[in-house]
């Protein structure tokens, strides 16, 4: 018995160590869909604003460029089609080992087509 004292606290260790990996993953994932979404969200508002300023004649991508830098997205490619809007936007990510990931969203508004 006398050769095993202090085992449990080798297996405690191993334990927390696990404990914070898992944490660590977790906050990481939870970044990383919180930069996804934040990416939509301005795509999603930039093509809105292109639409309704192509709808008034207005420069659409500049519209839309002006959006998604006030939602804290850079504008990636804007194109028209007809009186619709299609863009992308992208956002950096969480930052892991050094490395900064890119997220991008994309989005297309315009009017609802008839008939």
């Amino acid at each position: 018995m006398r050769g095993e004292r202090g085992s449990a606290s080798l297996l405690v260790v191993s334990l927390i160590g696990v404990v914070v990996l898992l944490g660590l993953a977790a906050a990481f994932m939870t970044a990383t869909a919180a930069a996804h979404r934040r990416a939509q969200a301005g795509a999603d508002l930039a093509a809105l604003a292109g639409a309704v300023t192509l709808q008034d004649a207005g420069d659409a991508c500049a519209a839309a460029s002006g959006v998604a830098a006030a939602n804290e997205a850079e504008l990636t490619t804007c194109d028209l089609f007809g009186e619709d809007v299609v863009v992308s936007v992208r956002v950096e990510g969480p930052e892991f080992l050094g490395h900064t990931f890119e997220i991008t969203g994309h989005s297309r508004a315009g009017p609802q087509p008839t008939g």
